[in-house]
């Protein structure tokens, strides 16, 4: 009798739960925004007969009940922290924590993916560098797992073999080390970019070893929102959010910023992107192919072209006082072999800037 009690009330508590939660999730107002993962949920399929009878119906109502699932992101946790602490795996989704910090594994070394990086900006180097008088240069960010990797039992890129085997085929290019001008603490917590207000110093470095000289004074603004960063969804772990700050100056204030891609022309930093999913696109706007920052009150005529990936967005603003005119140009979405149709070569100072992780993966660079 006990047992058949037993599994009276075990049958009646699942019926609970699903039932309960069945409920729950149909009577719910679905959610908008999923502020972790920084995307867009899923809505309510409109139902109609060739909806229905092409399949598309039903397809597209599961992946609106998993992302409107009650308290899914609670349940995210749960299953990640069963993984780190039941089941003892290093990772969730890939990524792990280590002092306070999420990460993403970023393992074995792509030699193929470097030379397919270098093989790109030799293009552009031939191709409009070559004869314009240009000075270039070159400079390898590190990801966080330079610092956070090894030392916690991770596996880790050979970043020296990296930087010597992309300096190799870019012998056209002065190679910046930055690796001595970077710690851990340099970077944002939940996120795999650099903080902004952390990086005067290395500004000041980089332009140096360019020949020009930086003395702004900054003033730190904070967003008034947490700043969830592209780890915070995928390792679903309880983590303190970041805060985003951002540095202005009379400099920054003046200068202007033309995007090729809306034709318009607007501030350093965006804050319509501050009421976004990514509150990194402050910065220049986001993953932006083309744009130019302009400085009025540069003392020089200089300028500057920077080739590079998302890390700049919050980097070239520290630049722009040494500077008349800064262009900043993504071959992950223009194509490298279209900026002689955009871009006049005059003999500006040249910079590749690209963070490790891109170039171990660089099969975005076109």
């Amino acid at each position: 009798m006990n047992k058949k009690l037993k599994n009276i009330v075990t049958v009646a508590l699942l019926a609970a739960f699903l039932f309960g939660f069945g409920a729950w999730a149909a009577l719910k107002p679905a959610d908008a925004l999923s502020f972790s993962e920084r995307r867009k949920l899923k809505q309510r399929p409109t139902i109609s007969v060739s909806s229905v009878l092409s399949g598309k119906f039903m397809s597209d109502f599961e992946d609106y009940a998993l992302d409107q699932f009650p308290l899914r992101d609670e349940w995210r946790t749960l299953k990640a922290l069963n993984s780190l602490y039941v089941y003892r795996q290093k990772d969730n989704n890939g990524v792990y924590l280590a002092d306070g910090y999420a990460a993403k594994l970023e393992y074995p070394l792509n030699e193929n993916s470097v030379a397919h990086a270098a093989e790109r900006f030799r293009f552009l180097y031939e191709s409009y560098l070559k004869e314009s008088g240009s000075k270039v240069y070159l400079s390898v960010i590190p990801d966080k797992n330079y610092f956070l990797a090894e030392a916690n039992g991770y596996p880790a890129i050979d970043y020296k073999a990296l930087v010597t085997s992309l300096r190799e085929q870019t012998d056209f290019a002065q190679y910046i080390d930055l690796f001595g001008e970077l710690s851990l603490e340099d970077y944002y917590h939940t996120d795999s970019h650099w903080r902004q207000e952390k990086l005067p110093a290395v500004a000041s470095y980089l332009a140096r070893q360019m020949g020009v000289t930086l003395t702004d004074e900054y003033t730190e603004q904070m967003l008034e929102r947490p700043y969830y960063g592209v780890y915070y969804g995928y390792a679903a772990l309880p983590m303190q959010p970041d805060e985003l700050r951002y540095l202005t100056s009379e400099t920054l204030e003046s200068c202007t910023v033309y995007n090729y891609e809306t034709d318009k022309t607007g501030a350093v930093y965006d804050m319509q992107k501050a009421k976004g999913n990514d509150l990194y696109e402050v910065f220049l706007s986001g993953p932006i192919s083309l744009l130019t920052i302009e400085n009025p009150n540069a003392e020089s005529e200089r300028e500057l072209i920077v080739f590079r990936d998302s890390f700049a967005s919050s980097l070239a603003p520290l630049l722009a006082e040494g500077y008349a005119k800064i262009t900043l140009a993504d071959i992950r979405y223009l194509p490298a072999v279209q900026m002689g149709k955009l871009l006049d070569f005059h003999g500006q100072d040249v910079l590749f800037l690209y963070s490790a992780a891109v170039l171990n993966n660089s099969d975005t660079l076109k």
